[in-house]
């Protein structure tokens, strides 16, 4: 992988985990005003705590685990996570799906070049 190619990937990256680290990190400090948000979109609130680990625990093994399936495993929990938040957003037609859109995006971004990065040879 380039060097270009490699700051891109750090750059989308970095964004990407500071958005999903800061909304884990408002799940613990800010519970009533999730909690709400949970319940006006259909969401049970008992999966806001486990959910807040999740996305953390995910953050770390994008970063620090070298093992191939794990980081995939990490990419694909986001995706879901992701795409279930724009669907409920979507079905509680409250005009915030977007919100999930952009962190998605810039998930695909950073999977595209991490996958790139897997398949080049190191320069």
């Amino acid at each position: 992988m380039n060097k270009r190619d490699l700051i891109i990937y750090r750059v989308v990256t970095g964004i990407f985990s500071l958005m999903l680290l800061a909304g884990a990190v408002t799940y613990f400090i800010n519970y009533e005003m999730v909690s709400e948000m949970f319940t006006s979109l259909g969401v049970p609130t008992v999966i806001i705590y486990p959910l807040a680990i999740a996305k953390i625990l995910g953050i770390a093994a994008i970063w620090f685990i070298d093992n191939p399936l794990i980081k995939k495993l990490a990419y694909l929990g986001f995706a879901i996570d992701l795409v279930l938040a724009i669907v409920a957003h979507l079905n509680a037609g409250d005009g915030q799906a977007f919100g999930p859109t952009i962190p998605l995006v810039l998930l695909a971004i950073s999977y595209w070049y991490y996958q790139k990065m897997e398949t080049q040879p190191a320069a």
